[in-house]
């Protein structure tokens, strides 16, 4: 099988995409798993592990410096797992947000297509820390810096503005999955609101608030702890789930601050105790069944316990734009995906040649 790359490294880094030169990498074995990096690259260690790949942390022997290396799980094994690679790297390239990942670099091993089959991105990593030290929006996908700066890791699943959201699956761990979702309804942009209130919840508890062993077992998980949603709800069901769902016993759910007490949140002064009662408001208002009555993303950004961090220049920026304009309606054999990919990674080292190279983020 063909195996997959993602370097998140600190600093800034020079240098043409592929010029390395052969000689400079080494193999690592990693669990089950075997890392082929640059020789600069040392101490592998598995820090965690999902659907989608494995990563280790690392040292970078010249710059000095720890770095993470996520290596994918066989991208190349299946049209699907293909289209996730070469869709992480085409928004990885045209992405810049503080909030974000930022690449700085794209080489591979190998030299030629034939030969291709490692990709290895070079990604801005500086004083990262997993944000919840357990297991896509999931807390294993959003990091901090030391500055309280969080950043948003993995891309292989991210959506373009131009997608049909209504329709195009949605994939997410379990854990933080709509209800809307669980249930086969249409979703809208709201959907992600809940994932939010999880990871929220989850940070104040310091637990997975519904943690179900299988889609029935999560839905079950979410009604015992929220209540059984009302009729109106019930009947924008499909039948055969209306019938399911209607035949489940009836929870009434237990309040936001039994769920979240104020034992949960720092409460040292009044404004403290005030902050609590807004940020239970809050997670009251993103963990709703009914997406219909569920609050939306500019209502919640408009909500006094994150209204004042909230930039409107930052949030009604425009998007980044995209090169590939059929990101999400391409399809194409594992072999065209391959060759797609292994184009970006040519586009980017004519960038690099011309010096049109992304600024330093060394300080980042």
């Amino acid at each position: 099988m063909l195996s997959c790359c993602i370097l998140f490294v600190s600093g800034s880094l020079g240098g043409g995409a592929m010029s390395e030169g052969e000689g400079l990498f080494h193999s690592v074995q990693v669990g089950d798993s075997t890392f082929t990096v640059l020789t600069r690259y040392q101490q592998l260690r598995a820090i965690g592990s999902g659907a989608q790949g494995i990563v280790c942390s690392a040292l970078d022997s010249v710059l000095g410096v720890p770095v993470a290396v996520k290596k994918l799980s066989r991208p190349f094994q299946n049209q699907t797992h293909a289209k996730r690679a070469y869709r992480e790297l085409v928004l990885l390239k045209c992405v810049n947000h503080k909030n974000i990942i930022r690449l700085l670099n794209v080489f591979t091993p190998q030299n030629s297509l034939e030969e291709f089959q490692d990709l290895i991105l070079l990604i801005t990593a500086a004083g990262l820390h997993c944000l919840l030290p357990m297991r896509d929006l999931k807390p294993s996908n959003i990091v901090v810096k030391s500055d309280c700066t969080l950043k948003i890791l993995d891309f292989g699943l991210a959506r373009t503005a131009c997608t049909n959201f209504m329709m195009t699956p949605y994939v997410v761990t379990r854990y933080y999955r709509a209800p809307e979702v669980i249930l086969g309804m249409k979703y809208k942009e709201n959907v992600d609101i809940w994932s939010v209130g999880c990871i929220m919840g989850e940070m104040v508890k310091g637990s997975v608030i519904f943690q179900g062993t299988d889609h029935i077992d999560q839905w079950n998980k979410v009604i015992e702890v929220l209540g059984t949603p009302p009729m109106e709800f019930m009947n924008r069901l499909m039948e055969t789930v209306r019938n399911y769902v209607m035949n489940k016993p009836q929870y009434p759910g237990v309040s936001f601050s039994q769920l979240f007490p104020d034992w949960a949140f720092p409460a040292e002064t009044e404004q403290d105790q005030l902050k609590t009662s807004q940020a239970r408001d809050l997670l009251s208002k993103m963990l709703v069944i009914d997406p219909e009555s569920r609050i939306s993303v500019e209502d919640a950004l408009d909500h006094p316990y994150i209204h004042m961090w909230y930039d409107p220049g930052e949030a009604d920026a425009p998007p980044p734009q995209i090169s590939d304009k059929q990101l999400e309606e391409r399809e194409h054999s594992i072999e065209q995906w391959k060759e797609l990919i292994y184009d970006e990674l040519m586009d980017w080292e004519e960038r690099n040649q011309n010096g049109v190279m992304k600024e330093d983020c060394a300080g980042e």
